[in-house]
């Protein structure tokens, strides 16, 4: 290869790969594709080159309003058994060279003969072509939460998308709406036809199915928020814990009084919606420690396991009590400490100094909870 091939292949490169917008919904309905094609208006008012290269309307009028004079590329039209089905024009998608290109539907399976085996794939390939992309999915096709939502639903999630596209995506936003207006929406035939109706709600949507699905999506945004946060060029200006959720940490000791301890961090968790973490600190490494310390870590351990909460084993090396769990809880992104009040007889003795006093002088932006005991 010459040169002047050299200097041609190169030309075909692009500077940059486009932007990903990724929009979330926690159900068929809740208006991810209108919320996109609202968008894309928006966009296009304000002087952005948008087309659409796939967008599917369900039968759905408010939805159909919002095409108002997109550009729309064609679809292939490719035959398969005997049936012709439309599948993006990658290629016809690319030689217009948008700015912007709406895509719906991310989680499908494209039919064979298509130039990709999935459309999440299709968007990637544009992507690398320098072009923006606007896309949406609900919430059970994502890799890892594709598991939760099968369990909570009992529907075999077939088509998910890998966490690895997600994490491409420069912003991420959930179309959120309760799990009665959704319903309501069912009922009103907005979502699906009228013969489908009684078989969705007593099924798919039923109001646990939905609450439970809307926690998973606003949860996979909170967590986007947080990476983003811990990632951030700004981060270590940021004082104390950042995030957009709270974590907690339990300080446990001895089995006698962990599940209590543990318990209340585990309510406290549930009701924020947060992660649970349970602390330990031992005088040493645990491969050294006696065997009767390792039966009490062991037990330690299973009481963490009890309410799904992270145990974690510190050894103190020389710092004061205090100082561990603040060390810990920074690097941690703890938000709340729970801790038990000393029996009386002991006054923070067991421990050999007051964590607690230390706590309080030297650690900010954290709350500090004190559990109390009846002697």
């Amino acid at each position: 290869m010459n040169g002047e091939d050299n200097n041609e292949q190169a030309s075909k490169i692009p500077k940059k790969t486009g932007k990903l917008r990724l929009f979330i919904g926690a159900a068929p309905g809740v208006g991810k594709t209108y919320t996109m094609l609202r968008e894309a208006n928006a966009l296009r008012e304000r002087g952005v080159d948008i087309v659409i290269g796939y967008v599917e309307f369900h039968g759905r009028p408010e939805t159909a309003s919002q095409i108002n004079g997109l550009e729309i590329i064609p679809c292939l039209e490719i035959e398969f058994q005997g049936r012709v089905f439309q599948e993006i024009d990658v290629e016809a998608v690319i030689a217009r060279k948008p700015d912007v290109v709406v895509v719906d539907e991310l989680a499908h399976t494209n039919v064979p003969g298509s130039m990709h085996t999935k459309r999440y794939l299709d968007v990637e390939h544009i992507l690398d072509h320098g072009i923006d992309v606007l896309t949406a999915v609900n919430v059970q096709h994502i890799e890892g939460t594709h598991e939760d939502a099968e369990e909570l639903t009992g529907v075999k999630v077939r088509e998910i998308i890998p966490r690895s596209f997600v994490k491409r995506a420069s912003e991420i936003e959930v179309i959120d709406v309760t799990p009665e207006t959704l319903r309501q929406r069912l009922r009103d035939g907005s979502i699906y036809p009228a013969d489908k109706v009684n078989q969705a709600l007593n099924n798919f949507f039923r109001l646990t199915n939905l609450s439970g699905l809307r926690e998973l999506a606003l949860r996979e945004v909170a967590d986007d928020v947080d990476e983003r946060l811990q990632q951030s060029y700004d981060r270590s200006k940021i004082p104390g814990p950042v995030g957009a959720k709270e974590t907690i940490l339990v300080c446990v000791s001895y089995p006698e009084r962990c599940d209590r301890l543990v318990k209340k961090g585990s309510r406290m968790a549930e009701r924020m919606k947060s992660e649970l973490m349970v602390l330990t600190i031992m005088d040493g490494l645990e491969d050294d420690l006696s065997d009767r310390d390792k039966t009490r870590l062991a037990a330690l351990r299973t009481i963490s396991q009890k309410y799904d909460a992270r145990h974690i084993v510190e050894p103190r090396n020389d710092r004061k009590i205090g100082e561990v769990i603040m060390d810990v809880a920074q690097r941690l992104n703890i938000t709340q400490i729970v801790i038990g009040q000393p029996k009386a007889s002991q006054k923070w003795a067991f421990w050999r100094d007051n964590p607690v006093k230390y706590l309080l002088q030297h650690m900010k932006y954290v709350d500090l909870r004190i559990v109390g005991w009846k002697e």
